[in-house]
């Protein structure tokens, strides 16, 4: 295997591995060799690049014509891939396109959660200002991710951004070699970093910080599964999804509606919080009758959440990335939510459905 590919395989190992960068099968990386863009197949997870076929080869000239010429083939780059190079059938990710129009030869695209906390603000640009002054970075506004979202980054950049925001999305960073990628993406990740409020949510027994906070951990877990009994939810995997319903400014900041993409695709939009005295199945009944979908997240304010028995390790990944981002997130900060048309938009969307299937295998 050539050895630049061998090193973003290892990058992409380390990178999906964490959840502060990479949730489920969200990010993407890619690198050109010679005229061969190898790029994350749609659906799979980063974490796994040295245990599975995960990259697929795009034959880079001929995409950067279709998107010069706004051609739709771009959009899901399948008619540009290898084949003979793709013995697993592998679909290139639904952001081939925003790859290709950046000029360097390694680009590293992640759900970083410091990223994402500024993203979803309104006053977004001004915050980035402050703490992106020695990178030559850009910032694109929430558009839809593809063919879109690589037009309006080609619009926003120079030959020498090498750092892009995108708004209620993620980030990107750019690199002539993989290490240089690796340590771009860690500086930029460490100058977004916020302090963090204190957790008042429901911890695991390493993150509490006094004998009182476990018993009300244990206490709220007790009263989460009588809410449970006898309907179709459970305790999450991870403790630290409780703290979006424990923590007033974090509930409020999630209740207000869908913040960033991979959200919206995998919990549905928005989220759900139960009324006083309802319980998981009050809640469903409820939902049900206003003619929405079964919900996947339900918030018990100041008790903690439940999720769907059904849901798999990505939603479990994306319950626990709110609970993240809502965190670090200012109480006072402006928000900028997806709009209706957006969430449906994603929702609706052929590449997105297909990672959804992907994902689930």
């Amino acid at each position: 295997m050539n050895i630049d590919l061998q090193d973003l395989l290892n990058l992409s190992e380390k990178v999906g591995s964490d959840p502060s960068l990479v949730q489920a099968a969200g990010g993407n990386t890619s690198i050109v060799i010679d005229d061969t863009m190898w790029i994350k197949a749609s659906g799979t997870w980063l974490m796994n690049a040295n245990k599975a076929d995960i990259m697929v080869p795009v034959n880079l000239p001929p995409l950067l014509n279709a998107i010069r010429n706004n051609d739709l083939a771009a959009e899901r780059a399948q008619a540009f891939v290898d084949q003979d190079n793709n013995p697993g059938g592998l679909r290139p990710s639904i952001e081939t396109t925003v790859h290709a129009v950046l000029p360097q030869k390694v680009v590293v695209h992640v759900h970083c959660i410091n990223t994402i906390a500024i993203a979803v603000r309104r006053d977004a640009i001004d915050v980035l200002q402050e703490r992106l002054s020695r990178f030559n970075w850009a910032y694109v506004p929430y558009i839809r991710p593809g063919l879109p979202l690589s037009q309006a980054i080609a619009n926003a950049i120079d030959t020498t951004t090498d750092v892009v925001i995108l708004g209620n999305h993620g980030l990107v960073v750019a690199a002539e070699t993989v290490a240089e990628a690796e340590r771009l993406l860690h500086k930029v990740c460490a100058a977004l970093a916020p302090s963090q409020r204190d957790s008042k949510g429901v911890n695991s027994a390493s993150d509490s910080k006094s004998n009182s906070k476990s018993r009300t951990s244990s206490h709220n877990q007790t009263v989460l599964q009588s809410l449970a009994n006898g309907s179709d939810y459970r305790l999450p995997a991870s403790d630290r999804t409780h703290h979006t319903a424990c923590d007033s400014s974090s509930l409020r900041h999630a209740s207000g509606g869908s913040l960033y993409p991979d959200h919206v695709i995998f919990l549905g939009v928005g989220v759900t919080v139960a009324q006083e005295g309802e319980t998981a199945n009050d809640v469903c009944a409820r939902v049900q009758e206003s003619g929405q979908p079964t919900p996947a997240l339900i918030l018990f304010p100041g008790i903690g959440a439940l999720i769907h028995q059904t849901a798999d390790a990505a939603k479990e990944a994306m319950a626990q990335c709110l609970a993240d981002v809502t965190a670090i997130i200012e109480p006072d900060a402006p928000l900028n939510y997806l709009t209706n048309p957006q969430n449906h938009e994603l929702l609706n969307w052929d590449a997105e459905q297909y990672r959804q299937a992907m994902n689930k295998q």
